[in-house]
């Protein structure tokens, strides 16, 4: 009898990957898909980051290491966390995991009972609610708009609070949106958060330096709320980074403690040459992004344009990370004579069908009216690709 745990069956399939499989599918028969669906640069890892990782190898990093990371890289985050974000963790403060997903999942983990809340704001990454789910949380969603650009405000935050809330998580700038709050609208969100200190705020910063209007603020930076802080970072999107699966946190020392143990027990350390890697791309001066972010800047405003010539796209615009995420209800209901447009899935399943581009559904991260459109690739791919996908919707009546 083939059946897997009850705690498996909880869990969705990130719909992200879906999409991704469904595109390599596709392309192995020979179409020519456009892929806007993963998070993912589509930029190599630089040069210097690449040459501290074959050193490693020569230097032979290849032995277990201490759960929490090399003590020279957790340094060396605590630094990174100084001059970029004026935040005081001491190394012992750091762990470094694989990737910002476990660094997530290990505080969740570490933190939440079967029954605790844990407040999303939505849209939110998909796999928020999914390591929740695991951890036997309740996922407790507050919803936003586009005209707010997707942010919450103190008074929906205080709404959502109860007896039971134990986490809040979001992120900033925020996948799937990429709209990024503000220091005035973290403070505001302090003085609700201060009111209960027993609840914890995983903080996901891990586009920080893709940030098109200015200085990246960190909820942490508020004495306040500073012990109630989680602040998640990595190298994955900045340094364009993912396969090499490094991230950390920065947090109060009980719950760095608390990770550690966590991890001991499922992975150990991380990689030994991707942490060598990793504290080449933290010790660098973050003027080494600069490139990379003015170029996700360039094209978030040549997609942003394209779409704006199609009718029935209503657009944000979004101030970091390299994402669009439209409302496109207004196609629901519509029909092109042989498709129907019931919902956002049926719109990117047409999408991919008929204009042979991958985007994702709003309803895998929390809003049903919307899609996700990533902007990682070539202007010459989102070009073409903003023409098919306008010839096809023109085609909705």
């Amino acid at each position: 009898m083939k059946e897997v745990s009850n705690r498996l069956n909880r869990l969705a399939e990130s719909a992200t990957l879906a999409m991704a499989r469904k595109t390599r599918e596709l392309k192995e028969k020979g179409l020519d898909i456009i892929g806007l669906s993963l998070g993912e640069p589509d930029f190599d890892t630089p040069d210097f980051i690449k040459d501290a990782a074959k050193e490693a190898i020569d230097q032979n990093y290849t032995k277990y290491m201490a759960v929490n990371g090399y003590a020279d890289l957790r340094e060396a985050i605590s630094q990174k966390f100084k001059r970029d974000n004026n935040l005081d963790y001491k190394a012992s403060q750091i762990v470094v995991s694989t990737g910002a997903k476990q660094s997530i999942a290990n505080v969740v983990l570490s933190l939440i009972n079967p029954g605790d809340e844990v407040i999303i704001p939505a849209p939110y990454w998909v796999t928020y609610e999914e390591i929740v789910k695991l951890a036997e949380g309740v996922p407790v969603f507050i919803e936003t708009s586009i005209e707010n650009d997707f942010k919450i405000t103190p008074y929906e935050l205080s709404q959502a609070i109860t007896s039971k809330t134990r986490l809040m998580i979001y992120s900033s700038p925020c996948n799937p949106t990429g709209s990024l709050y503000s220091e005035q609208e973290l403070k505001a969100l302090s003085e609700v958060i201060a009111k209960h200190p027993k609840m914890i705020v995983i903080s996901d910063e891990i586009y920080e330096h893709i940030n098109f209007i200015g200085q990246h603020y960190s909820l942490a930076q508020i004495p306040e709320v500073y012990d109630q802080v989680v602040t998640i970072n990595g190298v994955s999107k900045a340094f364009a980074m993912t396969g090499w699966r490094l991230g950390f946190i920065g947090a109060p020392q009980w719950i760095a403690d608390a990770c550690t143990k966590m991890q001991g027990q499922i992975t150990s350390g991380t990689s030994g040459i991707s942490q060598r890697a990793a504290l080449a791309a933290v010790s660098a001066e973050p003027s080494v992004t600069f490139e990379m972010r003015e170029a996700f800047r360039r094209r978030r405003d040549l997609v942003l344009n394209g779409l704006n010539e199609i009718d029935g796209v209503v657009t944000n615009v979004p101030e970091g990370a390299f994402y669009l995420f439209p409302d496109i209800s207004s196609f629901f209901g519509k029909s092109n004579g042989i498709y129907k447009i019931n919902d956002a899935d049926d719109l990117t399943l047409y999408i991919l069908n008929e204009a042979l581009v991958a985007l994702v559904s709003g309803n895998a991260f929390g809003a049903p009216k919307c899609v996700r459109i990533s902007y990682a690739a070539s202007d010459e791919e989102l070009i073409e690709a903003i023409k098919r996908i306008k010839t096809v919707l023109d085609k909705l009546s």
